[in-house]
């Protein structure tokens, strides 16, 4: 049989790419992950390398100086760079849902003026929607935009910014009066652009630090407070036609985020599995390895299973999207799966490791820290339930 998580009918381009990315991933990234992540340490050296390889612009039309390859082209990469250090994955991926939402609904001015700049890597995207009492409540934000005569003056606190330091653009959805019949007809999403650091990056918007997290360390996650910052209209997210369309033009955002965030828990898995069956080969008890026990090879049969599921279901959301075809649903069932086994595969990689799997030197110390993240990222496996449900009870309406 074929090696986990193999993917059927990819282009030539496209086989090229996932092979220099796995190649990239084996010799630069797996052997540094683990000093870089105990040190909280920004990768900087990886992520100039990956600049030089276009996967900032891994999505962005060529037109604008990227090499304009698919969803699932990205979500492939995402999960053979998470297999190597989830932060890294996380260093392009709000990055990409920004660039995404700018090519999807941007006015003409907006694509040519960004996207450049966001596909060679000099500017990076950070996505702004949680605030600290909303959490998934999209509709409880607080933070609001006043229009005053050309410009629109924002004000508000934001939560749980990937990138919020480094970003030189933040797609931040904010409320917005205009009178709409429902909350979310009633929001916009701005692109503000600031300079990259912590503190104040342009007049009244500060970074005041970094959040310490459990894992998901490398990469920086912030806040950002909004205290009369003002911004032209120029700036709304699709121009004036996009004023009151920010919820949309973010649900699709999060939609491609809800497939990368499962491509993420799928390289995780994988990355988990290659060291429970290289440890369960290596380590012997009572005069034979491990993984002749029946009860570690059932194991590796159950964790094999659903690696192959959860891959299986986030390629299926990501070509949805690419065909152009509603995937809410898919999307949702792909993260929730591919979150949910990866938290399982990668408890089941530590049990296997027994006590050493408790040691820092070892790797899946890293991984158990990492995998409790996709649980909650892009949306909790709650949302995602309500999210399928709600689909499910469209599509099979009962009649009356």
């Amino acid at each position: 049989m074929a090696r986990l998580a193999q993917t059927a009918g990819l282009t030539d381009v496209q086989t090229e790419i996932l092979s220099a990315v796995r190649t990239f991933v084996d010799k630069e990234i797996i052997p540094n992950a683990q000093e870089l992540e105990h040190a909280d340490e920004f990768p900087e050296a990886i992520v100039e390398q990956m600049k030089q390889m276009g996967l900032f612009g891994l999505t962005i039309a060529e037109e604008f100086g990227g090499l304009g390859e698919s969803l699932l082209t990205y979500a492939l990469v995402v999960e053979q760079i998470a297999r190597g250090w989830m932060s890294i994955s996380g260093v392009i991926n709000t990055h990409f849902i920004v660039a995404y939402m700018i090519n999807q609904h941007g006015t003409d001015e907006q694509k040519q003026r960004l996207l450049p700049k966001m596909a060679s890597g000099e500017i990076r995207g950070a996505f702004s929607m949680s605030e600290p009492e909303c959490g998934s409540d999209v509709s409880a934000i607080k933070s609001k935009a006043t229009q005053e005569g050309a410009e629109f003056v924002l004000n508000g606190q934001k939560m749980w910014l990937t990138n919020g330091s480094r970003a030189g653009v933040v797609a931040t959805l904010v409320k917005d009066e205009l009178g709409g019949d429902s909350v979310y007809k009633n929001m916009t999403t701005f692109l503000i652009e600031k300079e990259p650091g912590f503190g104040e990056t342009r007049p009244g918007l500060t970074i005041p630090g970094k959040i310490e997290k459990m894992g998901y360390k490398g990469v920086e996650t912030t806040e950002m407070v909004l205290d009369g910052v003002r911004v032209p209209a120029g700036s709304i997210l699709g121009g004036e036609a996009g004023r009151g369309r920010g919820f949309y033009q973010m649900m699709d955002g999060v939609e491609v985020g809800r497939v990368n965030v499962a491509a993420r828990a799928c390289g995780i898995s994988i990355r988990a599995f290659e060291l429970a069956v290289q440890y369960a080969q290596q380590r012997r008890t009572f005069g034979k390895q491990i993984a002749d026990h029946q009860a570690i090879a059932f194991k590796l049969a159950e964790m094999a299973t659903k690696v192959e599921a959860a891959h299986l279901m986030m390629v299926n959301a990501a070509r949805l999207k690419d065909a152009g075809e509603r995937n809410d649903v898919e999307a949702g069932m792909a993260k929730l799966l591919a979150s949910e086994y990866c938290a399982e595969v990668t408890q089941e990689a530590f049990r296997i490791h027994g006590g050493y799997g408790y040691s820092k030197e070892y790797e899946i110390e890293r991984l158990m820290r990492e995998a409790p993240f996709l649980l909650i990222g892009e949306g909790t496996s709650e949302i995602q339930k309500t999210i399928i449900s709600r689909g499910l009870l469209r599509e099979y309406k009962a009649s009356q």
